[in-house]
């Protein structure tokens, strides 16, 4: 299992909910349009299953995105992310938003983010954190930088340091052994 400085572990046992950007995190950024005008993502599947981790470990993930995809909406329904903001070039708005609905404070938030638009979060969350490959502001700006780039398990990355931090990363492992 990964090690992890303990100053980074005390900020990750305090999360109660992960907020993370779409492109460049959930996929490597790169939008594909076929000659029909379908927008095409590729998704990791690591990903996939840290975020379900996340959700039956009783933490929420939320999507806020600056831009609206179908095929954004459609992979968060398969994964059982109901909290999908799309469209939302302000993301503080909705930050705040999910401060109160969840009636928790910017220390038990966890945010990813791989670009400009993501620093304001990236600032003000308790774990603040980009992508291997982020823009150098949100790394240096960040509490920790995945070791894999956006798309490439970044999300899994983080699921597993909080999961580590909260004691529930040892008996997921576990579940795959039996």
């Amino acid at each position: 299992m990964m090690t992890y400085p303990e100053e980074l572990l005390n900020k990750a046992k305090k999360i109660k909910l992960v907020i993370t950007d779409v492109d460049g995190v959930l996929t490597d950024g790169k939008v594909h349009l076929d000659q029909k005008d379908n927008e095409l993502k590729a998704f990791n599947i690591k990903d996939g299953l840290g975020i379900k981790w996340l959700l039956n470990a009783a933490i929420p993930v939320a999507i806020i995105t600056g831009r609206a995809s179908n095929v954004v909406t459609r992979r968060m329904q398969e994964l059982g992310v109901t909290e999908v903001y799309q469209k939302q070039p302000d993301k503080r708005a909705c930050f705040q938003m999910l401060l109160q609905k969840y009636q928790i404070n910017c220390e038990e938030v966890a945010y990813l983010g791989d670009d400009l638009p993501d620093l304001a979060l990236i600032n003000q969350c308790g774990l603040g954190v980009t992508v291997a490959d982020g823009h150098w502001s949100l790394k240096e700006s960040s509490h920790w930088i995945t070791p894999n780039k956006g798309g490439d398990g970044a999300f899994r990355d983080l699921a597993e340091l909080i999961l580590s931090a909260q004691q529930q990363l040892e008996s997921i492992l576990q579940g795959y052994q039996s």
